[in-house]
């Protein structure tokens, strides 16, 4: 029988192990520091901001959200920026994207300072992830898709990772990361040939190509690992990137959207924030 990999009940273990962390760094006086970046009011992003802060806040961790008007100029929002990295209390930062045109990524990627920058959006946490130095900072999504597997006892050493999907947020950090735990990866895209048969040779399928249902029965092995990562609506109503009631008969064990990877990743904020205050604390 398929087993389903709750997130739910990953984050909820997680959740438990980091609050008790921050309980001992309180009792030193200590406590960390998280601000949310916003640019704008887009729906998804504050969906996305609440969660963050309602779990952030429940382990201890001290939360601020700073919002800033869709029509910011670039040098200001720079200069908040700055104003966040000089700040003692916070230490650590995600900002929100998109962001509007006038704001340059490549700018503001270089400019969150690196050990307040909690999503691996500065090109020194995203090389720490490439050459396998743990003290950087991975992206969220990828670093829930590992407490998943770790926390379900799966072995991912020697394993045939496939991961369809190869963006710089999850499909690239998370195939290395894979490859620092020993799996053997192979990374498919949409021009990826016979991807139906390069996706049942895994026996950890990870589907990250934000397309609703694309991984259907004939692309799973029998027994495989599926995680999905996708987060689609139809219908107006939530989906994966797995085909999950055509998938899951022949999954050995399969993540659910929703209850899946999505329920894990503001749990792996925090944590990086707990990291992140401890490296600046020198603890």
């Amino acid at each position: 029988m398929t087993k389903i990999l709750s997130g739910k009940e990953v984050a909820a273990a997680l959740k438990d192990k980091l609050t008790a962390e921050v309980d001992e760094l309180k009792k030193q006086g200590k406590v960390p520091g998280l601000c949310i970046v916003m640019v704008g009011d887009r729906p998804d992003s504050a969906s996305y901001i609440k969660g963050a802060v309602k779990r952030c806040t429940s382990i201890g961790i001290d939360c601020q959200v700073e919002t800033f008007p869709e029509d910011i100029s670039q040098e200001k929002f720079l200069e908040a920026l700055d104003r966040l990295n000089q700040d003692s209390k916070i230490n650590g930062v995600i900002i929100m994207r998109p962001l509007p045109d006038q704001i340059s990524e490549d700018a503001l990627k270089y400019a969150i300072a690196p050990e307040k920058d909690v999503d691996c959006f500065n090109p020194i946490n995203v090389s720490k992830v490439m050459s396998g130095d743990e003290d950087g900072f991975p992206p969220c999504t990828p670093s829930a898709v590992i407490e998943i597997l770790d926390h379900y006892g799966i072995e991912i050493k020697g394993k045939r990772a496939v991961l369809i999907g190869r963006s710089m947020v999850v499909g690239r950090p998370l195939a290395m990361m894979l490859l620092k735990r020993n799996a053997t990866v192979t990374i498919c895209h949409t021009r990826t040939k016979d991807l139906a048969q390069e996706a049942k040779r895994a026996e950890i399928l990870i589907a990250a190509a934000g397309k609703a249902k694309m991984v259907t029965k004939d692309m799973v092995n029998e027994g495989a690992i599926v995680i999905d990562v996708g987060i689609n609506f139809e219908n107006g109503k939530m989906c994966g990137d797995v085909d999950f009631d055509n998938v899951s008969p022949i999954a050995g064990q399969i993540t659910p959207v929703p209850g899946g990877v999505g329920s894990v990743t503001s749990t792996v904020l925090a944590k990086h924030v707990i990291k992140a205050f401890k490296l600046q604390q020198g603890l």
